[in-house]
């Protein structure tokens, strides 16, 4: 996938890989960060190339956004800038390969096979460890991607990887050692309780996390943290100026 905002080096991109040659395929493109974010589900590509600077959103801010989501996805940086800060920072993002605009075709071609080397080294280990757990990332990312949606259950998710309900749950708690209703639940009320620090009211959180029943998310929320939201929001803003 080729994330940049200038259709001309998007396209010298595609031109310059040598596909069949690597045993690659081009999966989509998109013009900034936000657009490729809306696309990672249904493209799930294995490498993206970014661009750093880009409109709305950055490339570093877009590489945030996917190691909090999709941890095994190869990223490789090109920029027009030889910055310290910026090598420094994609660095601690677990970024692979920084390339440097005039992009040279053996180069980009030598990294692109760097990075599916890499990626396949990967993925045979994490086959090796537990033929389940490389699935169940994917299964976890896409749980996290899409929390907000009131109608995410373990059905739901089932439905959208093509199982069934009974295989998708004992393989999620086979790996996870939690049912998939308990992981979501966890990472939904981990989000409300960002929230409550913010100052958000109760039903905006419940709304936001995907639990429109005000009343279900109270009770929710007091038994992953031992308080009322109202409470939770009062203990946590204490001695705040």
């Amino acid at each position: 996938m080729i994330v940049d905002d200038e259709k001309a080096i998007r396209n010298l991109i595609k031109k310059l890989i040598k596909w069949d040659e690597l045993d690659a395929e081009f999966v989509g493109e998109a013009k900034s960060g936000i657009e490729a974010i809306q696309l990672l589900d249904d493209l799930m590509p294995d490498i993206i190339l970014v661009d750093i600077r880009m409109p709305f959103m950055d490339g570093l801010t877009f590489i945030k956004y996917l190691r909090e989501i999709y941890e095994n996805i190869s990223v490789i940086v090109i920029s027009a800038y030889s910055d310290f800060e910026y090598a420094r920072q994609c660095i601690e993002l677990g970024v692979e390969h920084y390339l440097l605009k005039p992009i040279s075709e053996n180069k980009l071609n030598e990294t692109v096979a760097d990075s599916i080397n890499r990626g396949r080294k990967r993925i045979n280990e994490s086959k090796e460890s537990s033929p389940s757990e490389y699935n169940i990332n994917r299964y976890v990312a896409y749980m996290k991607k899409n929390y907000a949606n009131p109608e995410l259950s373990m059905s739901y998710a089932a439905k959208h990887f093509g199982f069934s309900s009974g295989y998708f749950s004992r393989k999620f708690k086979e790996v996870t050692g939690e049912t998939f209703v308990d992981s979501l639940t966890s990472y939904r009320m981990e989000r409300a309780m960002e929230m409550a620090l913010k100052g958000e009211l109760m039903y905006m959180a419940a709304e936001a996390v995907g639990i429109p029943d005000v009343s279900y998310f109270g009770k929710c929320f007091k038994r992953h943290t031992g308080m009322s939201y109202t409470e939770y929001a009062k203990d946590g803003t204490k001695g705040r100026v």
